[in-house]
């Protein structure tokens, strides 16, 4: 953030001059009220009891706050400050830094200044910061650290300067327009690095690979390129197109992944950081870092049927290269992610039944028999599918998932999904490991392996 104040309030025309000073009477602190109302009734008393020397005493305590009125307001002199947040984006009970700068610009030192700068509550106490004064062309910096154990985007500023006069009779506030945006994002847990069963050999990572060639027929070759080993020169193709060809090396395909967060409002219950909605999103954004660490194209889906980065191919991130963009967006996305007001699963269901979703991980709240059979249905085309189902009734209460929950993840399971029960303030990594355990136990066809 960057600005200029002048704290003089320099005007245009005499109308709006006159409205700083009114501004300026405005400012007056409880010191210069009362002393402004001592001289005013001093004054009076003077002239009813006929004392000159309590007159002259009832003007001095009536005029000095007047003067600090008119002086304070006709100080000339510019300051600029700068605010630095970092990092922009934190998790939730981590801290961010804010360093402030201020420099006076000015050919006049400055008075006694406060800085304060506006920050939401969730973010701690509003910081206050006192500078003595400041030479021209002096630059004084302060910093303060701000938290929240909620997530979200929260707007830090605007900065505001406070000027006194040295008798604490006057003070003035100017504000400055910029602010900085801090956003908090979900906590993530570090995962295991666990297979499924049946992982093919030599995908290492989850990764899979197609040769572009599979002998001299079916090779497609593309022009040499500066640094390109001669030994893959296809003199046959060099022949017919009449310059340099190479042949197309190995080309990796990423391996997808699809994280679908259930958001409907009936599926959960309660509010506050250790809520059932709060570990299903939590638990999202661990899922898409971690697979996102392992070279997967990962998208993010709520109920909705919105999809996030939603570019590239069928909404996956286009290449490796977007990888940090793409959580980018993902995180910043679980960031304000809320309750919808929609019921029903059906526009995430139309969406991953339209395309090949590689591995699906589905948080899923809590399901009737309508919505158990939609998220069966998602099984789809993907290649493995796991569900983290949780009972938001059983997260009140603190205790285990009753019978309905224990009914619909068998209806899931019926259909090729591992589907696990989430019990109050259970660790995903835990859930992850026995996810993978019970993949190996049952599942007869896999994706080629999540880690």
């Amino acid at each position: 953030m960057g600005g200029a104040a002048v704290p003089d309030g320099q005007r245009g025309d005499d109308e709006d001059d006159r409205g700083g000073l009114r501004a300026a009477l405005g400012g007056l602190t409880t010191r210069g009220r009362s002393f402004l109302a001592a001289g005013v009734a001093a004054a009076a008393c003077a002239y009813v009891l006929g004392q000159a020397d309590l007159l002259r005493v009832g003007l001095l305590l009536a005029t000095l706050p007047l003067i600090c009125v008119l002086v304070l307001h006709r100080t000339r002199y510019r300051v600029a400050t700068s605010r630095l947040l970092t990092p922009q984006r934190v998790e939730a009970g981590s801290e961010a830094r804010v360093q402030l700068r201020m420099e006076n610009v000015s050919k006049l030192p400055t008075g006694l200044l406060m800085l304060q700068d506006h920050v939401p509550y969730m973010l701690g106490p509003r910081p206050r910061f006192v500078l003595d004064r400041v030479e021209a062309g002096g630059r004084r910096e302060v910093s303060y650290r701000v938290r929240s154990d909620l997530r979200g985007r929260f707007p830090l500023g605007p900065l505001q300067l406070r000027l006194n006069d040295p008798f604490g009779m006057c003070e003035l506030t100017r504000s400055f327009s910029a602010y900085d945006t801090l956003t908090v994002v979900p906590r993530t847990e570090a995962l295991p690095p666990v297979k499924l069963s049946g992982e093919a050999s030599g995908h290492g990572d989850g990764r899979q690979r197609s040769l572009a060639l599979a002998g001299d027929d079916d090779i497609i070759p593309r022009a040499y390129r500066h640094g390109d080993d001669l030994r893959r020169v296809h003199w046959r193709s060099t022949a017919r197109y009449g310059e340099l060809m190479v042949r197309r090396e190995e080309q990796p395909q990423r391996a997808r992944c699809t994280v679908l967060l259930d958001t409907r409002g009936i599926a959960y219950q309660g509010v506050g950081p250790d809520a059932a909605f709060e570990w299903a999103v939590s638990g999202a954004a661990s899922s898409l870092v971690h697979m996102l660490e392992r070279g997967y194209a990962v998208r993010l889906v709520t109920d909705t049927g919105s999809s996030v980065p939603g570019e590239g191919s069928e909404g996956f991130a286009a290449s490796a290269q977007d990888s940090a963009e793409s959580a980018g967006l993902m995180m910043d996305t679980l960031a304000v992610v809320d309750h919808s007001e929609g019921g029903s699963l059906s526009r995430a269901s139309d969406m991953l039944r339209s395309g090949d979703e590689g591995l699906l991980i589905a948080f899923l709240g809590d399901l009737d028999e309508e919505q158990a059979a939609l998220a069966a249905r998602m099984r789809g085309r993907a290649g493995a599918a796991v569900a983290f189902v949780l009972d938001s009734g059983s997260w009140l209460t603190g205790g285990t998932a009753s019978g309905a929950v224990e009914d619909r993840i068998q209806q899931l399971r019926d259909a090729g999904w591992t589907a696990l029960a989430v019990p109050p303030g259970a660790r995903l990594a835990d859930l992850w490991q026995q996810a993978a355990g019970v993949r190996a136990e049952s599942a007869a066809e896999t994706y080629g392996g999540w880690s």
